[in-house]
Protein backbone atom coordinates (compact mmCIF):
# COMPACT_ATOMS: atom_id res chain seq x y z
CA UNK A 1 0.00 0.00 0.00
CA UNK A 2 1.13 3.54 -0.79
CA UNK A 3 1.20 5.92 2.18
CA UNK A 4 0.92 9.63 1.38
CA UNK A 5 2.09 12.25 3.86
CA UNK A 6 0.39 15.64 3.78
CA UNK A 7 0.83 18.42 6.35
CA UNK A 8 -2.93 19.01 6.35
CA UNK A 9 -5.75 17.05 4.73
CA UNK A 10 -8.28 19.37 3.10
CA UNK A 11 -11.41 18.51 1.13
CA UNK A 12 -9.73 19.60 -2.09
CA UNK A 13 -6.69 17.45 -1.44
CA UNK A 14 -8.62 14.37 -0.35
CA UNK A 15 -10.83 14.61 -3.43
CA UNK A 16 -7.85 14.96 -5.77
CA UNK A 17 -5.89 12.08 -4.25
CA UNK A 18 -8.97 9.86 -4.58
CA UNK A 19 -9.33 10.72 -8.25
CA UNK A 20 -5.64 10.16 -9.00
CA UNK A 21 -4.93 7.08 -6.90
CA UNK A 22 -8.32 5.36 -6.89
CA UNK A 23 -9.94 6.32 -10.18
CA UNK A 24 -6.99 6.72 -12.56
CA UNK A 25 -4.06 4.76 -11.13
CA UNK A 26 -6.23 2.22 -9.32
CA UNK A 27 -3.85 1.53 -6.46
CA UNK A 28 -4.32 1.08 -2.73
CA UNK A 29 -3.29 4.09 -0.67
CA UNK A 30 -3.74 5.82 2.65
CA UNK A 31 -3.15 9.38 3.83
CA UNK A 32 -1.49 10.54 7.03
CA UNK A 33 -0.43 13.81 8.60
CA UNK A 34 1.65 12.06 11.26
CA UNK A 35 5.37 11.96 10.43
CA UNK A 36 6.12 9.04 12.74
CA UNK A 37 3.48 6.92 11.04
CA UNK A 38 4.85 7.94 7.67
CA UNK A 39 8.48 7.15 8.57
CA UNK A 40 7.60 3.75 10.06
CA UNK A 41 5.64 2.62 7.03
CA UNK A 42 7.46 -0.20 5.22
CA UNK A 43 5.83 0.13 1.82
CA UNK A 44 5.80 2.83 -0.85
CA UNK A 45 5.71 6.39 0.47
CA UNK A 46 4.97 9.77 -1.07
CA UNK A 47 5.49 13.14 0.59
CA UNK A 48 3.26 15.95 -0.66
CA UNK A 49 4.26 19.14 1.13
CA UNK A 50 5.84 22.53 0.51
CA UNK A 51 9.08 21.21 2.05
CA UNK A 52 10.55 17.71 1.98
CA UNK A 53 10.12 15.95 5.30
CA UNK A 54 10.28 12.38 6.52
CA UNK A 55 11.95 9.38 4.90
CA UNK A 56 14.66 10.61 2.48
CA UNK A 57 13.95 7.67 0.15
CA UNK A 58 10.28 8.51 -0.37
CA UNK A 59 8.78 10.14 -3.44
CA UNK A 60 8.62 13.90 -3.04
CA UNK A 61 6.06 16.02 -4.86
CA UNK A 62 6.38 19.63 -3.87
CA UNK A 63 3.01 21.22 -3.20
CA UNK A 64 1.77 24.60 -4.30
CA UNK A 65 -0.88 26.38 -2.26
CA UNK A 66 -4.02 25.56 -4.29
CA UNK A 67 -5.14 22.41 -2.51
CA UNK A 68 -4.67 23.94 0.94
CA UNK A 69 -6.99 26.87 0.19
CA UNK A 70 -10.76 27.17 0.45
CA UNK A 71 -11.18 30.50 -1.35
CA UNK A 72 -11.68 30.91 -5.10
CA UNK A 73 -9.38 33.41 -6.77
CA UNK A 74 -7.07 33.99 -9.71
CA UNK A 75 -4.33 31.39 -9.95
CA UNK A 76 -0.84 31.86 -11.36
CA UNK A 77 -0.76 28.48 -13.03
CA UNK A 78 2.17 29.42 -15.34
CA UNK A 79 2.02 27.08 -18.30
CA UNK A 80 5.19 25.34 -19.51
CA UNK A 81 6.29 22.13 -21.21
CA UNK A 82 8.68 19.34 -20.30
CA UNK A 83 9.54 16.73 -22.93
CA UNK A 84 6.58 17.94 -24.97
CA UNK A 85 4.06 17.40 -22.17
CA UNK A 86 1.98 20.47 -21.18
CA UNK A 87 2.22 21.35 -17.49
CA UNK A 88 0.94 23.99 -15.10
CA UNK A 89 1.82 24.93 -11.51
CA UNK A 90 5.62 24.58 -11.78
CA UNK A 91 7.68 23.94 -8.63
CA UNK A 92 11.40 24.16 -7.99
CA UNK A 93 13.86 22.37 -5.74
CA UNK A 94 16.72 19.88 -5.73
CA UNK A 95 14.81 16.94 -4.25
CA UNK A 96 11.61 17.08 -6.27
CA UNK A 97 10.53 14.11 -8.40
CA UNK A 98 8.41 16.18 -10.76
CA UNK A 99 8.88 19.74 -12.06
CA UNK A 100 5.28 20.69 -11.30
CA UNK A 101 2.53 20.08 -8.78
CA UNK A 102 0.43 17.43 -10.56
CA UNK A 103 -2.24 17.32 -7.87
CA UNK A 104 -2.89 21.07 -8.06
CA UNK A 105 -2.87 20.89 -11.86
CA UNK A 106 -5.32 17.98 -11.87
CA UNK A 107 -7.64 19.66 -9.38
CA UNK A 108 -7.60 22.88 -11.37
CA UNK A 109 -8.77 21.00 -14.45
CA UNK A 110 -11.32 18.52 -13.06
CA UNK A 111 -12.94 21.00 -10.66
CA UNK A 112 -13.36 23.39 -13.62
CA UNK A 113 -11.81 26.06 -11.43
CA UNK A 114 -11.54 28.53 -14.30
CA UNK A 115 -15.31 28.38 -14.88
CA UNK A 116 -15.87 29.95 -11.46
CA UNK A 117 -13.72 32.94 -12.44
CA UNK A 118 -14.87 35.85 -14.65
CA UNK A 119 -15.10 34.74 -18.29
CA UNK A 120 -16.91 35.45 -21.55
CA UNK A 121 -19.99 33.40 -22.34
CA UNK A 122 -21.62 32.58 -25.65
CA UNK A 123 -25.17 33.48 -26.69
CA UNK A 124 -26.53 30.58 -24.62
CA UNK A 125 -24.63 31.53 -21.48
CA UNK A 126 -22.10 28.70 -21.87
CA UNK A 127 -18.42 28.70 -20.99
CA UNK A 128 -16.56 28.80 -24.31
CA UNK A 129 -13.84 26.33 -25.23
CA UNK A 130 -11.75 29.28 -26.39
CA UNK A 131 -11.82 30.68 -22.83
CA UNK A 132 -10.12 27.59 -21.42
CA UNK A 133 -6.42 27.40 -20.68
CA UNK A 134 -6.38 24.08 -22.53
CA UNK A 135 -7.39 25.85 -25.74
CA UNK A 136 -5.19 28.89 -25.16
CA UNK A 137 -2.12 26.72 -24.66
CA UNK A 138 -2.95 24.16 -27.31
CA UNK A 139 -3.67 21.04 -25.27
CA UNK A 140 -7.45 20.77 -25.45
CA UNK A 141 -7.00 17.64 -27.60
CA UNK A 142 -4.98 15.86 -24.89
CA UNK A 143 -6.17 13.99 -21.77
CA UNK A 144 -3.51 15.78 -19.75
CA UNK A 145 -4.96 14.83 -16.37
CA UNK A 146 -4.45 11.14 -17.13
CA UNK A 147 -0.95 11.85 -18.44
CA UNK A 148 -0.08 13.79 -15.29
CA UNK A 149 -1.40 10.96 -13.13
CA UNK A 150 0.79 8.50 -15.04
CA UNK A 151 3.78 10.74 -14.33
CA UNK A 152 3.01 10.35 -10.62
CA UNK A 153 2.80 6.59 -11.15
CA UNK A 154 6.16 6.53 -12.91
CA UNK A 155 7.77 8.56 -10.12
CA UNK A 156 6.49 6.05 -7.57
CA UNK A 157 7.79 3.12 -9.62
CA UNK A 158 11.23 4.69 -9.87
CA UNK A 159 11.45 4.61 -6.07
CA UNK A 160 9.37 1.49 -5.49
CA UNK A 161 9.44 -0.76 -8.56
CA UNK A 162 7.57 -3.48 -6.68
CA UNK A 163 4.51 -1.29 -6.04
CA UNK A 164 1.50 -2.45 -8.04
CA UNK A 165 -1.02 -0.55 -10.11
CA UNK A 166 -4.00 -2.19 -11.78
CA UNK A 167 -4.15 -1.57 -15.51
CA UNK A 168 -7.24 0.15 -16.82
CA UNK A 169 -9.14 -0.96 -19.89
CA UNK A 170 -10.05 1.31 -22.79
CA UNK A 171 -13.81 1.87 -23.04
CA UNK A 172 -15.91 3.31 -25.83
CA UNK A 173 -19.37 4.69 -25.09
CA UNK A 174 -21.67 5.97 -27.81
CA UNK A 175 -24.44 8.29 -26.68
CA UNK A 176 -27.37 9.41 -28.80
CA UNK A 177 -29.26 12.64 -28.12
CA UNK A 178 -32.91 12.58 -29.19
CA UNK A 179 -33.57 16.27 -29.75
CA UNK A 180 -36.15 15.57 -32.44
CA UNK A 181 -37.45 12.04 -32.86
CA UNK A 182 -39.42 12.94 -35.99
CA UNK A 183 -38.93 15.21 -38.95
CA UNK A 184 -42.55 15.16 -40.21
CA UNK A 185 -44.63 12.90 -38.00
CA UNK A 186 -46.48 14.21 -34.95
CA UNK A 187 -45.81 17.85 -35.84
CA UNK A 188 -49.47 18.81 -36.13
CA UNK A 189 -51.44 20.15 -39.08
CA UNK A 190 -50.23 23.75 -38.82
CA UNK A 191 -46.51 22.98 -38.58
CA UNK A 192 -46.67 20.47 -41.43
CA UNK A 193 -48.63 22.90 -43.60
CA UNK A 194 -46.07 25.64 -42.99
CA UNK A 195 -43.29 23.18 -43.76
CA UNK A 196 -44.87 22.14 -47.05
CA UNK A 197 -45.35 25.78 -48.05
CA UNK A 198 -41.71 26.52 -47.28
CA UNK A 199 -40.52 23.51 -49.29
CA UNK A 200 -42.80 24.29 -52.23
CA UNK A 201 -42.61 28.08 -52.52
CA UNK A 202 -39.32 29.04 -50.83
CA UNK A 203 -37.07 26.05 -51.47
CA UNK A 204 -38.88 24.95 -54.66
CA UNK A 205 -38.40 21.36 -53.55
CA UNK A 206 -41.44 19.48 -54.81
CA UNK A 207 -39.80 16.12 -54.05
CA UNK A 208 -39.56 17.05 -50.38
CA UNK A 209 -43.26 17.95 -50.33
CA UNK A 210 -44.09 14.58 -51.84
CA UNK A 211 -41.79 12.86 -49.33
CA UNK A 212 -43.52 14.56 -46.44
CA UNK A 213 -46.93 13.48 -47.71
CA UNK A 214 -45.77 9.86 -48.07
CA UNK A 215 -44.45 9.87 -44.49
CA UNK A 216 -47.65 11.39 -43.11
CA UNK A 217 -49.71 8.78 -45.00
CA UNK A 218 -47.58 6.00 -43.51
CA UNK A 219 -46.11 5.02 -46.89
CA UNK A 220 -42.51 5.94 -45.95
CA UNK A 221 -40.35 6.09 -42.85
CA UNK A 222 -39.76 9.43 -41.17
CA UNK A 223 -36.28 10.77 -42.14
CA UNK A 224 -35.19 11.08 -38.51
CA UNK A 225 -36.16 7.52 -37.65
CA UNK A 226 -32.65 6.06 -37.51
CA UNK A 227 -33.18 4.28 -34.20
CA UNK A 228 -33.29 0.69 -35.45
CA UNK A 229 -30.25 1.44 -37.62
CA UNK A 230 -28.33 2.73 -34.56
CA UNK A 231 -29.34 -0.26 -32.45
CA UNK A 232 -28.43 -2.72 -35.21
CA UNK A 233 -24.99 -1.15 -35.66
CA UNK A 234 -24.39 -1.27 -31.94
CA UNK A 235 -25.39 -4.94 -31.70
CA UNK A 236 -22.59 -5.83 -34.13
CA UNK A 237 -20.12 -5.33 -31.28
CA UNK A 238 -20.46 -7.56 -28.19
CA UNK A 239 -18.91 -4.99 -25.85
CA UNK A 240 -20.92 -2.09 -27.20
CA UNK A 241 -22.12 0.50 -24.71
CA UNK A 242 -25.08 2.49 -26.05
CA UNK A 243 -26.93 5.22 -24.22
CA UNK A 244 -29.81 7.45 -25.37
CA UNK A 245 -30.89 10.80 -23.90
CA UNK A 246 -34.52 11.75 -24.54
CA UNK A 247 -35.65 15.37 -24.64
CA UNK A 248 -39.06 15.55 -22.93
CA UNK A 249 -39.35 19.26 -22.24
CA UNK A 250 -42.18 21.48 -23.33
CA UNK A 251 -42.11 22.88 -26.86
CA UNK A 252 -40.28 26.19 -27.08
CA UNK A 253 -37.74 28.28 -28.97
CA UNK A 254 -34.84 25.92 -28.26
CA UNK A 255 -36.69 22.72 -27.39
CA UNK A 256 -38.74 21.11 -30.17
CA UNK A 257 -39.37 17.53 -29.10
CA UNK A 258 -42.36 15.40 -29.91
CA UNK A 259 -44.92 15.58 -27.13
CA UNK A 260 -44.31 13.05 -24.38
CA UNK A 261 -48.07 12.31 -24.55
CA UNK A 262 -47.88 10.99 -28.14
CA UNK A 263 -48.29 7.19 -27.97
CA UNK A 264 -45.85 6.55 -30.85
CA UNK A 265 -43.14 8.56 -29.11
CA UNK A 266 -43.71 6.79 -25.82
CA UNK A 267 -43.54 3.41 -27.56
CA UNK A 268 -40.35 4.49 -29.33
CA UNK A 269 -38.68 5.35 -26.02
CA UNK A 270 -39.82 2.03 -24.55
CA UNK A 271 -38.44 0.23 -27.60
CA UNK A 272 -35.10 1.98 -27.23
CA UNK A 273 -35.10 1.12 -23.53
CA UNK A 274 -35.23 -2.58 -24.41
CA UNK A 275 -31.79 -2.32 -26.03
CA UNK A 276 -29.97 0.41 -24.14
CA UNK A 277 -29.95 2.65 -21.10
CA UNK A 278 -31.97 5.86 -21.41
CA UNK A 279 -31.33 9.12 -19.63
CA UNK A 280 -33.09 12.46 -19.53
CA UNK A 281 -31.97 15.18 -21.92
CA UNK A 282 -32.64 18.13 -19.63
CA UNK A 283 -34.31 20.90 -21.64
CA UNK A 284 -32.81 24.31 -22.39
CA UNK A 285 -33.87 26.00 -19.15
CA UNK A 286 -33.84 22.93 -16.92
CA UNK A 287 -30.33 23.48 -15.56
CA UNK A 288 -31.55 26.59 -13.74
CA UNK A 289 -35.09 25.42 -13.02
CA UNK A 290 -35.13 22.33 -10.79
CA UNK A 291 -38.93 22.03 -10.94
CA UNK A 292 -38.83 21.87 -14.74
CA UNK A 293 -36.12 19.22 -14.71
CA UNK A 294 -37.98 17.25 -12.05
CA UNK A 295 -41.10 17.21 -14.24
CA UNK A 296 -39.12 15.96 -17.22
CA UNK A 297 -37.48 13.20 -15.17
CA UNK A 298 -40.92 12.09 -13.98
CA UNK A 299 -42.18 11.99 -17.57
CA UNK A 300 -39.38 9.63 -18.55
CA UNK A 301 -39.84 7.57 -15.40
CA UNK A 302 -43.52 7.11 -16.20
CA UNK A 303 -42.75 6.05 -19.76
CA UNK A 304 -40.03 3.52 -18.86
CA UNK A 305 -41.39 2.47 -15.46
CA UNK A 306 -37.95 2.63 -13.89
CA UNK A 307 -35.85 5.23 -12.05
CA UNK A 308 -33.75 7.67 -14.08
CA UNK A 309 -30.18 8.25 -12.98
CA UNK A 310 -28.55 9.85 -16.05
CA UNK A 311 -28.72 13.33 -17.57
CA UNK A 312 -27.28 15.43 -20.34
CA UNK A 313 -28.37 19.05 -20.62
CA UNK A 314 -29.74 20.14 -23.99
CA UNK A 315 -27.43 22.60 -25.75
CA UNK A 316 -24.88 21.60 -23.05
CA UNK A 317 -26.30 24.56 -21.21
CA UNK A 318 -25.53 24.63 -17.50
CA UNK A 319 -23.70 26.75 -14.92
CA UNK A 320 -21.51 25.63 -12.04
CA UNK A 321 -22.19 24.61 -9.38
CA UNK A 322 -25.96 25.14 -9.24
CA UNK A 323 -26.88 22.77 -12.06
CA UNK A 324 -25.13 19.88 -10.35
CA UNK A 325 -26.63 20.69 -6.98
CA UNK A 326 -30.04 20.41 -8.62
CA UNK A 327 -29.13 17.12 -10.26
CA UNK A 328 -28.00 15.64 -6.96
CA UNK A 329 -31.20 16.74 -5.21
CA UNK A 330 -33.26 15.09 -7.96
CA UNK A 331 -31.45 11.78 -7.68
CA UNK A 332 -29.40 12.04 -10.86
CA UNK A 333 -26.15 10.21 -10.18
CA UNK A 334 -24.48 10.51 -13.59
CA UNK A 335 -24.13 13.54 -15.86
CA UNK A 336 -22.84 13.46 -19.44
CA UNK A 337 -22.77 17.21 -20.20
CA UNK A 338 -19.07 17.93 -19.66
CA UNK A 339 -17.70 18.83 -23.05
CA UNK A 340 -17.70 21.74 -25.45
CA UNK A 341 -20.18 22.41 -28.25
CA UNK A 342 -17.85 24.29 -30.59
CA UNK A 343 -14.67 22.21 -30.33
CA UNK A 344 -13.81 18.57 -29.60
CA UNK A 345 -11.50 17.68 -26.76
CA UNK A 346 -11.25 17.31 -23.02
CA UNK A 347 -13.11 19.97 -21.05
CA UNK A 348 -12.10 18.30 -17.77
CA UNK A 349 -8.66 17.47 -19.12
CA UNK A 350 -9.48 13.80 -18.61
CA UNK A 351 -11.18 10.78 -20.14
CA UNK A 352 -11.82 9.34 -16.69
CA UNK A 353 -15.22 9.37 -14.95
CA UNK A 354 -14.80 11.55 -11.87
CA UNK A 355 -17.01 12.83 -9.03
CA UNK A 356 -18.13 16.44 -9.18
CA UNK A 357 -16.44 18.78 -6.70
CA UNK A 358 -18.52 21.82 -5.71
CA UNK A 359 -15.81 24.44 -5.48
CA UNK A 360 -18.12 27.05 -3.97
CA UNK A 361 -19.15 24.86 -1.02
CA UNK A 362 -15.79 23.03 -0.86
CA UNK A 363 -17.29 19.56 -0.99
CA UNK A 364 -17.68 16.58 -3.27
CA UNK A 365 -21.23 15.90 -4.48
CA UNK A 366 -22.75 12.50 -5.02
CA UNK A 367 -22.75 12.75 -8.80
CA UNK A 368 -20.30 11.39 -11.37
CA UNK A 369 -19.16 13.34 -14.42
CA UNK A 370 -18.82 11.37 -17.65
CA UNK A 371 -16.90 13.78 -19.93
CA UNK A 372 -17.49 13.40 -23.65
CA UNK A 373 -14.81 14.03 -26.25
CA UNK A 374 -16.67 14.57 -29.52
CA UNK A 375 -20.09 15.55 -30.87
CA UNK A 376 -21.26 15.22 -34.46
CA UNK A 377 -22.59 18.78 -34.67
CA UNK A 378 -19.23 20.13 -33.46
CA UNK A 379 -17.48 18.80 -36.55
CA UNK A 380 -20.31 19.36 -39.03
CA UNK A 381 -21.90 22.63 -37.93
CA UNK A 382 -19.36 24.50 -35.81
CA UNK A 383 -16.14 23.44 -37.55
CA UNK A 384 -17.75 22.76 -40.95
CA UNK A 385 -15.57 19.73 -41.63
CA UNK A 386 -16.25 17.21 -44.35
CA UNK A 387 -17.21 13.73 -43.22
CA UNK A 388 -13.72 12.47 -44.09
CA UNK A 389 -12.07 15.27 -42.12
CA UNK A 390 -14.31 14.57 -39.15
CA UNK A 391 -13.52 10.86 -39.27
CA UNK A 392 -9.79 11.63 -39.16
CA UNK A 393 -10.31 13.67 -36.00
CA UNK A 394 -12.40 10.94 -34.40
CA UNK A 395 -9.57 8.49 -34.97
CA UNK A 396 -6.91 10.82 -33.59
CA UNK A 397 -8.90 11.47 -30.42
CA UNK A 398 -9.73 7.79 -29.96
CA UNK A 399 -5.98 7.10 -30.18
CA UNK A 400 -5.34 9.69 -27.45
CA UNK A 401 -7.85 8.03 -25.14
CA UNK A 402 -6.66 4.53 -25.96
CA UNK A 403 -3.08 5.57 -25.10
CA UNK A 404 -4.12 6.24 -21.49
CA UNK A 405 -6.66 3.39 -21.30
CA UNK A 406 -9.46 5.86 -20.71
CA UNK A 407 -13.12 6.09 -21.67
CA UNK A 408 -14.03 7.66 -25.00
CA UNK A 409 -17.55 9.08 -24.93
CA UNK A 410 -19.03 10.54 -28.10
CA UNK A 411 -22.35 12.14 -29.01
CA UNK A 412 -24.38 11.49 -32.13
CA UNK A 413 -27.95 12.60 -32.90
CA UNK A 414 -30.57 10.38 -34.51
CA UNK A 415 -31.59 13.15 -36.92
CA UNK A 416 -28.00 13.59 -38.12
CA UNK A 417 -27.79 9.95 -39.20
CA UNK A 418 -30.55 10.41 -41.76
CA UNK A 419 -28.24 10.85 -44.80
CA UNK A 420 -30.22 13.96 -45.76
CA UNK A 421 -30.30 17.72 -45.13
CA UNK A 422 -26.54 18.18 -45.43
CA UNK A 423 -25.62 15.09 -43.40
CA UNK A 424 -24.81 12.83 -46.31
CA UNK A 425 -21.89 10.55 -45.50
CA UNK A 426 -22.38 10.59 -41.75
CA UNK A 427 -23.68 7.05 -41.52
CA UNK A 428 -20.31 6.01 -42.89
CA UNK A 429 -18.59 8.19 -40.26
CA UNK A 430 -20.67 6.59 -37.54
CA UNK A 431 -19.96 3.05 -38.74
CA UNK A 432 -16.23 3.72 -39.17
CA UNK A 433 -15.98 5.27 -35.71
CA UNK A 434 -17.53 2.16 -34.16
CA UNK A 435 -15.27 -0.09 -36.20
CA UNK A 436 -12.15 1.87 -35.25
CA UNK A 437 -13.06 2.02 -31.57
CA UNK A 438 -13.75 -1.69 -31.27
CA UNK A 439 -11.10 -3.05 -33.63
CA UNK A 440 -8.50 -3.60 -30.90
CA UNK A 441 -10.76 -3.57 -27.89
Amino acid sequence: MLLIYVPKLTNRLGYTLNVVMRDILQTEFAITSDLDTFNQHLGAKLCYAPNFVGDPHSVYIKSSHLLFETVIGDQEYRYFQTDGIPMIFPVFGSQIDLPFDPFAAIFFMISRYEEYLPHCKDAHGRFLATESIAYKHGFLHLPVVDKWAFMVRDAILRHYPEHSFRKRRFNFVQTIDIDAAYCFKHKGVVRNFIGMCRDAFVNHDVAEVAHRIRVLRGDADDPYDSFDYIISQSLRYPDSQLLFFALLGDYGLYDKPASYLVPDFRQLIQHIGDYSKVGIHGSYYSAEDAAKLDAEIHRLTNILHRPIYRNRFHFLRFALPHAYRNLERLGIAHDYSMGFAELPGFRLGTCTIVPFFDLASDQELDIKLHPFVTMDTTFHTHMQLTSDEALAQYRQLIDEVRAVDGTFICIFHNQNLCESYGWQGWRNVYEEVLKYAYQND
